[in-house]
């Protein structure tokens, strides 16, 4: 779990807006796309690794995938919203 702390000070790197912790149904619709081997990433690769967390963009958007309790904040690692599932 993204500490509230860190949460609060995190921001898009490209648009810099705020990051909310991705609701459970959100992750659940990423993760089927994503076992389905229908979801890339802003880089354009394909999503193999399903996500027990993300933050969300403030404007929903765009995902930021958490791995390890560390959110991973590199915008090609990002995933467009408009395309999952």
């Amino acid at each position: 779990m993204v500490d509230q702390i860190l949460l609060d000070i995190l921001v898009c790197p490209e648009t810099k807006q705020p990051l909310r912790v991705a609701d459970a149904e959100l992750v659940g619709r990423v993760n089927a796309a994503i076992e389905a081997g229908t979801l890339k990433n802003r880089g354009g690769e394909p999503v193999t690794q399903t996500l027990a967390e993300a933050l969300v963009r403030e404007d929903g958007t765009l995902l930021y995938p958490v791995r390890d309790d560390i959110p991973i904040m590199l915008i090609d690692e990002s995933i467009p919203l408009s395309t999952q599932a």
